[in-house]
């Protein structure tokens, strides 16, 4: 039987979940609640499915969303989710046919990128995804660290204060936050008030149980909110009654070096916790080199995280600005033909010119490695080592090294 990919329709969309859940090795249950909490925040147009017969077997989503690049500026993306392909179905190309449809439709509307977080690592580079940023998660010892055992809040030099709050207050205060912070963050991601609902608590669809988490708002001297950390704890003792509890962090973002400092201090500094989990991070984050004795932060998970699809390369381009004035010429390989071409690069720290070209190429590359450079997260060096970037004229790769590398690493605080 021919398997039918297609956007959904409003009645199949209890299917699709149920497709969505087998797919992500969840209970292959769908409630009318999850259905109805579900919905409103799907965009059907952008919901495709695979059916075999009348049965879902294969599921893909994507939404906009915006991607900050290397200066600030933010450029609008292809935001992919929700991809499964059931177990009875794999290797027959859904997957494949969802993604042309998709990158298709978002190179027609606009969108600069396609971005997604890969489940696994091998299967979006045939697409022309590249990793572009990468996450780090630290466990921290607590006793080791050296930190004050009897400090209570920010120091008095810093003016500012922490404050326990609640999730209506974090639905509030933490838009504007995050807003500050993905001004200058590159690779951090627009988020929407259904981003903050679900965080908190708020018209959660679904049977999962939630469990109320601690909210806390770092204020500056003046009582502006520069920061919020979110975080679970556990109840664990042993045997000879002493805790041994564990702090999980859910979420902390700050927009200056001393709400940073202070909100981890904080998390380090409650009773009966001798263990921190502190999330995803970026792979540079102040955190370890913020503790008296570094060492009490080991490294629990260091992987790739955004991958990025360029579907415009010379708004991608113009987009962003670059460490070192240059030009360069890029032979760009497609194998789908959305970005195939040469493009001429003007470039400086102000920002840059690119233009299309039949001049003579100083580098080749697929897009999927424009991807993985263009957040300045990766080293050109590295990728012309490894055969994947092609010097065409001599000292391209030493001038691009120059020029798309960031000085501080990428990061991207969400998983979507």
């Amino acid at each position: 039987m021919r398997l039918d990919v297609r956007t959904i329709a409003e009645s199949e969309f209890p299917g699709w979940l149920q497709a969505l859940n087998t797919g992500f090795l969840r209970p292959p249950v769908v409630t009318g609640e999850e259905v109805a909490g579900r919905l409103p925040h799907t965009d059907l147009a952008r919901t495709q499915g695979a059916f075999d017969g009348g049965r879902c077997v294969a599921t893909f989503r994507s939404f906009a969303q915006e991607l900050t690049v290397v200066g600030g500026a933010t450029v609008p993306a292809d935001a992919v989710s929700n991809v499964t392909v059931s177990p009875t179905h794999r290797r027959r190309g859904l997957l494949s046919r969802m993604m042309a449809t998709d990158l298709a439709a978002a190179k027609e509307r606009g969108d600069v990128v396609a971005t997604l977080i890969a489940a696994e690592y091998p299967i979006y580079g045939r697409y022309g995804f590249g990793p572009a940023a990468w996450t780090t998660e630290w466990e921290i010892d607590v006793p080791r660290t050296g930190l004050d055992p009897r400090w209570s809040g920010p120091s008095a030099q810093d003016g500012g204060r922490i404050d326990l709050v609640s999730g209506a207050d974090v639905r509030k205060l933490g838009p504007a936050v995050h807003d500050r912070l993905r001004a200058r963050q590159h690779g951090a991601v627009s988020r929407d008030t259904r981003w903050w609902e679900l965080t908190t608590g708020e018209n959660r669809p679904g049977p999962e149980t939630w469990t109320e988490p601690f909210y806390a708002v770092y204020r500056n001297a003046g009582g502006e909110p520069d920061g919020l950390i979110i975080y679970r704890a556990d109840d664990n003792w042993s045997d000879a009654k002493q805790p041994l509890n564990r702090a999980t962090v859910l979420e902390q973002i700050a927009v200056t070096p001393a709400a940073e400092r202070a909100l981890w201090h904080f998390v380090c500094s409650i009773d009966w916790i001798t263990t921190v989990r502190t999330g995803h991070r970026a792979p540079d984050d102040l955190l370890p080199l913020l503790l008296p004795d570094p060492r009490a932060a080991r490294i629990v998970t260091q992987a790739d995280w955004l991958w990025i699809r360029v579907l415009d390369v010379v708004r991608a381009l113009e987009a962003r600005t670059y460490a070192v004035p240059g030009a360069l010429t890029l032979d760009i390989h497609d194998a789908t033909g959305l970005t195939t071409g040469r493009y001429r690069l003007d470039a400086s720290p102000s920002g840059a010119t690119c233009t299309p070209t039949t001049a003579a190429a100083d580098l080749a590359l697929d897009v999927r490695e424009l991807g993985t450079l263009y957040l300045g997260d990766e080293s050109p060096a590295r990728l012309a080592a490894l055969g994947r970037i092609e010097e065409l004229t001599p000292g391209a790769v030493a001038l691009a090294e120059g020029m798309f590398r960031a000085a501080r690493r990428a990061w991207c605080p969400d998983v979507f």
